[in-house]
């Protein structure tokens, strides 16, 4: 079967079409660790991105203090500032204040690498849009289910745990779809501090070999079978979590 790949690859390259990932195998090892590389990203700082707009939405929803100030101040910081700015910011600012290592020869190496910066400054940038839907959808649920619920012997917190929060995150659903996709594309920018995700892969293949064009067709279906996935996804716990009457159907 590869060999028929490689085959068909060669016959598209005597035609014009230089696909080197299909019968160049350097090509296509970098390529897929590209790929790994993108798919990590977009499933750590999903994650995180969740976790950071659940526990942001929840201050907001529980205190009025100084972390819910503290939270709307990491929003608005976040949401009016360029994410390669944000990127560069953690990389190189932050990270020249982190200790320094020793590999094996004796040179020095940051304790924290490229990988670990960007997931840090892409969880981050999600998490603060994470934080805005998960509190609007919060937002969304009558008042009249807590006021039930603190009749009933809730305290605050539990009715917020147990009623509040759970339909509030079906109301959220269409707009985390909208934040998860954007953030998938937006591992592109890892690109800038050297972490060998796909578009940092793909550039030096058609540096290497002069197939931008071919290089770009295959970018542009691999982030459009991504994105849809992430959304076939969300569509699936949303359809498992769907309660009549609440949230999108």
């Amino acid at each position: 079967m590869l060999e028929l790949f490689r085959q068909f690859a060669l016959d598209l390259k005597a035609s014009g079409i230089n696909l080197t990932i299909l019968y160049d195998a350097f090509d296509f090892e970098r390529f897929v660790l590209g790929l790994a590389t993108t798919c990590a990203l977009v499933v750590i700082c999903t994650f995180f991105s969740i976790l950071i707009g659940a526990a942001g939405a929840a201050t907001l929803g529980l205190t009025r203090g100084p972390a819910a100030m503290l939270v709307r101040a990491y929003v608005a910081l976040i949401r009016n500032t360029p994410l390669l700015v944000q990127m560069y910011f953690f990389y190189f600012a932050v990270g020249s204040l982190m200790p320094v290592g020793q590999n094996a020869i004796g040179l020095p190496v940051p304790m924290i690498g490229n990988f670990t910066w960007a997931v840090i400054a892409l969880s981050l940038y999600a998490g603060a849009f994470n934080v805005e839907t998960f509190r609007s959808g919060i937002s969304a649920v009558h008042g009249s289910y807590e006021e039930a619920a603190l009749a009933l012997g809730y305290s605050r917190f539990k009715a917020f745990r147990y009623i509040v929060a759970p339909l509030g995150l079906r109301f959220s659903f269409a707009s985390l779809a909208n934040n998860l996709v954007d953030l998938t594309k937006s591992t592109t920018v890892a690109y800038a501090i050297g972490v060998a995700e796909l578009l940092y892969v793909s550039n030096q293949i058609w540096s290497d070999s002069l197939n931008t064009f071919e290089m770009m067709n295959v970018m542009l279906a691999i982030y459009l079978v991504l994105t849809g996935i992430v959304v076939w996804i969300i569509g699936r716990v949303q359809a498992a979590m769907r309660l009549p009457g609440f949230g999108a159907n």
